[in-house]
């Protein structure tokens, strides 16, 4: 075993696996940017190396960087985490070209597994079920066409190294082909150098189902079953379930079956997660993610196998310990990610100051954060700062535990997707586990998710929040005090619609940025008439792309952002007149 790992990431996934190493006994050494100075990872971690300044989002993408932090530390191997380099090929042929141990697969099969097309190839020789696609990339949205007349509309377009939900578009006609193939190609090339892109069939109303797999060194190869992973928002995971509430027993063994083929297909060596995407009685390759995944927790707690400490001995040269046989679930798990996003508003990104933290806790209860009290959530990374984890003796009993961990958790200064999961246990959708991937942006609408007490997300609050205790006739009262001026001079938060929270904010006729970020594309020019509503353009922070939208009608009078410019929160994009 090693006697030393270089945690060469990030957030609430660099305190889970420093966590590991510790339990394992072995050494952990962190990194961080001048934003995560005082971060939870880089105090948990037996030793921490500084890798860069802003702009924040590059320093744990240098590669020559933390090869020398590996080296200088006395690291003996490497672990990428989920994001940034985790599936990397030159950072893991970087990590074993210095001596160092790679904790993931080895960059072939992230090679194969990170090109769509090629890995679709892949899959089709290895009996895999795929969806019908294109059999190489395409280079113009005019081929789009063509691919519409055969297999109909909408037609998924996708970046050849996307991912995460990244690169990803569809067009529903050929009108829309040229903005879809723009779109999916430009995030490609952003996200993942590689603006490439290929076609698939749109499955309209799938489930999206994973089955993480296990496959050492020796060739020795289980799945530990499937986590169901289709309440999502821009093709972003936003909650988990292990097992899924529709999968019969058949169905389980037929993928997991293949999720080993597609492993061994590859030679697969470490922990990785088979994606399919399901509808009717068919399922269909989605993608494979050659990392530890987001979403592990789940299936960690109904399987009790720690996925995060396999890796690591896999990486090691150790065997697995347990046959296909001996995997066994029990009971139910869900997890749900807290992001910093402001739900009622279009799940905008609010990033900043978190000015109280409290995780719930019980049996049943896991929580994995990158905080540990009132911290920061940085701007110039993912949303997602923590992730509350729920295991019951089965689903309903999850649902509610779910339904008590959300409301002990306390999380404030920032908004926060609470609310939206909060809102999801009142719907009968929901509870009843018969939904799709398109639960989001058909049941949103009908949510009635409490909106951010706060200011509106991006903008610092002019005043505090406060809860105070009183004490009526005996009874305990818990009282939250909101010392802003509200609307008609009373006291209290502003209350204002999904649309109007979702508007940038309107001050002397500008459009400001709610947030740091970067324009993608601006979506009006000067003379234009619009809107109360209508987007002026997109702007890309936090790794999302979000429509900055006009908070009233008017004429387009100037026009002072441009793609790939850089704007400060509070910034003016577009003045109306």
């Amino acid at each position: 075993m090693f006697g030393k790992v270089l945690v060469a990431n990030r957030g609430e996934i660099s305190v889970r696996i420093v966590r590991a190493l510790r339990e394992m006994g072995v050494g952990s050494v962190a990194v961080y940017s001048d934003a995560d100075r005082e971060a939870l990872h880089t105090v948990l971690a037996d030793e921490a190396y500084h890798v860069g300044p802003t702009p924040a989002a590059e320093s744990y993408l240098k590669i020559e960087r933390l090869i020398e932090v590996a080296r200088s530390s006395g690291a003996e191997a490497v672990h990428p985490g989920y994001g940034f380099l985790a599936e990397s090929t030159p950072f893991a042929r970087a990590v074993t070209e210095a001596g160092l141990t790679w904790i993931g697969p080895h960059p072939e099969a992230i090679e194969a597994m990170g090109s769509k097309v090629e890995s679709r190839r892949i899959m089709g020789r290895a009996g895999v079920p795929i969806i019908p696609g294109t059999e190489e990339a395409v280079t113009s949205p005019k081929e789009v066409a063509p691919f519409g007349e055969r297999y109909g509309y909408p037609v998924a377009v996708k970046a050849s190294a996307g991912g995460g939900g990244k690169g990803f578009a569809v067009a529903e006609d050929e009108p829309g082909a040229a903005d879809a193939f723009e779109r999916a190609s430009r995030e490609g090339e952003a996200y993942f150098g590689d603006g490439s892109v290929y076609l698939e069939r749109y499955l309209s109303a799938p489930r999206h189902i994973e089955i993480q797999v296990l496959r050492d060194k020796h060739g020795a190869a289980v799945h530990l079953g499937e986590r169901d992973c289709s309440i999502q928002r821009r093709h972003q995971k936003l909650l988990e379930e292990c097992p899924s509430p529709v999968m019969d027993p058949e169905m389980r063994r037929a993928m997991g079956e293949a999720a080993v083929e597609a492993a061994n297909a590859v030679g697969y060596d470490s922990v990785g997660t088979v994606e399919f995407l399901v509808e009717g009685e068919e399922f269909f390759f989605l993608e494979m993610n050659t990392r530890v995944q987001v979403e592990h927790p789940v299936t960690e707690e109904v399987t009790g196998v720690d996925i995060v400490e396999t890796g690591i001995r896999i990486a090691a040269g150790a065997p697995l310990t347990f046959s296909q046989e001996e995997v066994v679930h029990r009971g139910h798990a869900i997890e749900v990610r807290l992001n910093a996003e402001d739900a009622a508003s279009g799940f905008i990104p609010s990033p900043g100051a978190v000015t109280a933290y409290a995780e719930p806790g019980g049996p049943g209860i896991r929580v994995d954060s990158s905080l540990r009290g009132p911290g920061v959530v940085p701007e110039s990374y993912d949303p997602l700062f923590a992730k509350l984890i729920v295991r019951g003796a089965d689903r309903k009993g999850a649902l509610s535990r779910l339904r008590r961990a959300l409301g002990e958790f306390r999380v404030e200064g920032i908004a926060t997707t609470l609310p939206f999961f909060k809102a999801l246990l009142d719907d009968e959708v929901f509870v009843s586990g018969d939904y799709t991937t398109r639960y989001v942006e058909e049941r949103v609408g009908a949510l009635e998710i409490e909106a951010f007490p706060g200011a509106a997300a991006g903008e610092a609050p002019e005043k505090s929040v406060r809860e105070v205790e009183a004490e009526v006739n005996g009874r305990l009262f818990r009282v939250r005090l909101f010392t802003g001026s509200g609307e008609n001079g009373s006291q209290g938060p502003p209350r204002r619609s999904s649309r109007e929270r979702g508007a940038a904010a309107a001050t002397e006729g500008a459009v400001t940025a709610p947030m740091q970020g970067t324009i993608v594309r601006v979506l009006v020019e000067e003379g234009q008439e619009v809107a109360s509503g209508e987007a002026v353009c997109l702007l890309e922070a936090m790794k999302m792309e979000s429509e900055i939208r006009a908070g009233r009608d008017g004429v387009v009078s100037e026009v002072r952002a441009a793609a790939g410019q850089t704007v400060r929160s509070g910034e003016a994009l577009v003045v109306l007149e």
